[in-house]
């Protein structure tokens, strides 16, 4: 099904071993516990929403593979634990990750207040080209709103991270999200592709009066490593 996102073509794409995947891009979903982050990764891999759902142990992922601009992009997003206990163990996964969903709920203002500290931690352990979107979760609980648009939007701009705010109950604004934080992870990669290749070339080039008849080799962008595959046990109740 094909639908148009932010003037960008995007599909769900088959999942299938034939499949050829452009890019792997690793997305981490970080917040306090119980902001509804395992909810929102369901509505978008799945569409699916368990009301009885329980507290992620540990870390875990699932992926969803979509077409952007061209690109089979294959998104593997981390559900990483939000309680304290497990901060030391999940540190290590915001390795190679080139996306972050930072998930607040609007009906808690704690958890917004913590919102700062996990922007720190985050760049403290990721790249620092890292692509970060804030997300205002349970948009639907209007009346016991306790986290302003305003003071997001705010902090927001501060930081220079994306924003929006959500329903995994509804489903609202979460493929839109998702989608412009994978465009924007898309661009960030692309230009780097870009400015990579340009860069061989340029040297490449300088030193063509040394190099005669020698073979130079550039790497083009699909042979870039993007992001690793990693295997890891995990385990969710």
């Amino acid at each position: 099904m094909n639908q148009e996102m932010n003037g960008v073509d995007v599909e769900r794409v088959q999942e299938n071993g034939h499949e050829k995947i452009d890019y792997v891009f690793k997305v981490v979903v970080i917040g306090d516990s119980a902001v509804g982050k395992t909810q929102i990764l369901s509505r978008f891999a799945k569409n699916e929403f368990c009301l009885d759902s329980k507290s992620t142990i540990g870390v875990e992922f699932q992926t969803r593979t979509v077409t952007i601009n061209g690109k089979v992009i294959k998104a593997q997003i981390w559900d990483t634990a939000g309680q304290e206990r497990y901060r030391a163990v999940t540190s290590a996964y915001y390795r190679g990750a080139l996306g972050a969903m930072l998930v607040y709920d609007i009906t808690k203002r704690q958890s917004f207040d913590h919102v700062a500290r996990w922007v720190e931690e985050l760049r403290a352990h990721a790249d620092n080209s890292i692509v970060i979107m804030l997300i205002g979760n349970k948009a639907d609980l209007v009346d016991l709103r306790a986290v302003s648009t305003e003071d997001a939007v705010e902090f927001a701009e501060e930081q220079g991270l994306f924003f929006s705010e959500t329903s995994a109950l509804s489903g609202e604004n979460v493929e839109s999200a998702f989608f412009k934080l994978l465009e924007e992870i898309n661009r960030v990669v692309s230009r780097k592709a870009l400015e990579f290749t340009n860069g061989n070339a340029s040297h490449g080039a300088h030193n063509a009066a040394t190099l005669k008849g020698s073979k130079i080799d550039v790497i083009t962008a699909p042979e870039l490593e993007i992001s690793e595959m990693k295997k890891l046990s995990s385990c969710s109740c």
